[in-house]
């Protein structure tokens, strides 16, 4: 038998034609041939400037070994006509390039890149049998040990807490044009008996998840999905990001996942559990902690709980502004009526209702800040609906006419000293300079009681109105930062900012 210029020696599985293992693959040239069933292959693109980088693959051999492949951008028309993901293929020529230090889908030190001369056809009569797919699954001891390294994506298989938020016990409702136009979705999955972990679904991977799961005939319960990078939110949660290379599985497609469900029916007490200990709980910082995590380069969008005292309300800022009855987005003035800024809105006549949007200034014993009470946090601090003071105010001055501006009611001022347990988001608008005053989403206890079903349902409901609110900012890219750690705030979020306040114009 010949040896090749690489000193390797081909193997001869078939009389007539020498072929390569995968396991001889070595870094250098090679002129042999290899044979291999296409399991995947996607767009490989820079983070930033979003340009193609080439077509990677994910290819198994005859003995059942992976490896990673790669195919040049100038090269990808001529080979992509003819690839299809689970076929079988012949290729002579290749060089074996070294695996690629981050984001790697296979084990093997190589990766098999096409050449110049490489020629790649169909195998349309198959002399051996091809495994259909190989996975790599891990503990959650692994995937805490790899976090945020950028290097190996493990896939991970169990079964679904919460699906956008929603509990399996009854079916969720998973709007694809909603979930298409905000390009994620949230999945609660636990595997076997560990942690409850937060896996986000992104752009390809959240749409087929979206249609497996609303194709199911019953309700899924088991979730594997490839190639997933683990990063730390917030103050060290850790979360399962979906990259374009990861594929979906649901309850009978492969058999990982039917091994999974097979022994998920034999622990129906597993499967039924709801901790919302587990599923609800964010991370508590002091106000210190959360202006260091905003200066954080790797920071992304994130919920906390800030244990604070309110310092003061701040006057000469509208504390309310008028919302879309329907929807509850900013309403602006129309030729006759209200009209609502939120092109989803199916109300395109609206008629206004006041929602809070108080800023106060809060401080524990770190440091001071600014929190912006929006819809039912103020409601939650105050006891009554922003609507229903406002309606007061008018009611005793009718003399004041609709422009005329609302002073802050006493049901908030009364509120000064007092000690709370806020649930804050950090957005964006955070790390861009935009602003440092931090958005309140709930205002807990001070002393929990221990959860109740009805509790752990709210709970489970606020987070997923969270979830929905923050969109792609949970794990998007970055924006630049420009505030220092001791600057006021000037000005808000400009998506949130509404018209200056004024008397509710209810019209239909």
């Amino acid at each position: 038998m010949a040896m090749k210029r690489n000193g390797k020696s081909p193997v001869s599985s078939d009389p007539d034609e020498q072929v390569m293992f995968f396991k001889d693959v070595s870094l250098g040239p090679h002129e042999t041939q290899l044979r291999f069933r296409l399991i995947h292959f996607w767009e490989a693109r820079n983070p930033v400037k979003k340009t193609l980088i080439g077509l990677e693959m994910l290819l198994i051999d005859e003995q059942g070994t992976v490896i990673q492949g790669f195919i040049p951008p100038g090269r990808i028309k001529k080979y992509l006509p003819d690839m299809k993901r689970g076929s079988v293929y012949k290729l002579i020529n290749f060089y074996g390039s070294k695996n690629k230090p981050v984001y790697r889908v296979a084990d093997h030190v190589a990766t098999v890149s096409f050449a110049w001369n490489s020629e790649m056809s169909v195998l349309r009569e198959i002399p051996i049998s091809f495994d259909e797919d190989r996975f790599r699954f891990h503990s959650y001891e692994d995937f805490e040990a790899n976090c945020d390294l950028k290097g190996d994506l493990y896939d991970v298989v169990g079964h679904m807490k919460l699906v956008d938020g929603q509990t399996l016990i009854e079916r969720p409702s998973l709007d694809h044009a909603k979930i298409a136009t905000s390009r994620h979705i949230m999945v609660h999955v636990q595997s076997h008996k560990g942690p409850v972990m937060k896996l986000y679904l992104w752009d390809q991977a959240a749409t087929d998840f979206c249609e497996k799961f609303n194709s199911c005939e019953n309700t899924p319960t088991v979730l594997l999905v490839t190639t997933v990078n683990t990063k730390r939110l917030g103050a060290g949660t850790l979360a399962l990001t979906s990259m374009s290379s990861t594929r979906v599985f649901m309850d009978y497609d492969v058999q990982p996942t039917r091994d999974y469900f097979t022994w998920l029916g034999s622990n129906p007490e597993i499967a039924n559990q709801v901790s919302a200990d587990v599923i609800t709980k964010r991370e508590t910082l002091s106000i210190a902690e959360i202006f260091s995590y905003m200066t954080q380069e790797s920071a992304k969008a994130a919920f906390f709980e800030c244990t604070a005292t309110i310092d003061d309300v701040v006057h000469g800022y509208p504390w309310y502004y008028i919302g879309c009855s329907g929807c509850h987005s900013k309403a602006t003035n129309g030729p006759s009526s209200l009209i609502c800024t939120n092109p989803k809105c199916e109300k395109v006549n609206t008629y206004g209702v006041a929602q809070y949007r108080a800023k106060i200034s809060v401080y524990d014993n770190s440091e001071q800040a600014f929190f912006v009470l929006l819809g039912d946090a103020g409601r939650e601090l105050t006891g009554r609906h922003a609507s229903e003071l406002v309606s007061s105010y008018f009611e005793a001055n009718k003399s004041e006419g609709a422009d005329h501006e609302v002073p802050v009611p006493e049901a908030l001022i009364s509120t000064i000293g007092q000690t709370h347990k806020f649930c804050v988001k950090v957005t964006d608008h955070n790390f861009s300079g935009n602003t440092r005053a931090i958005t309140v989403t709930k205002i807990l206890s001070l002393d929990p009681t221990p959860p109740t079903e009805a509790s752990v349902r709210n709970d489970i409901a606020a987070m997923s109105e969270e979830a929905a609110q923050t969109g792609n900012d949970v794990c998007g890219p970055l924006k630049g930062r420009g505030v220092s750690g001791d600057e006021e705030s000037k000005r808000m979020c400009s998506s949130a900012d509404p018209e200056t306040a004024k008397r509710p114009r209810c019209e239909n």
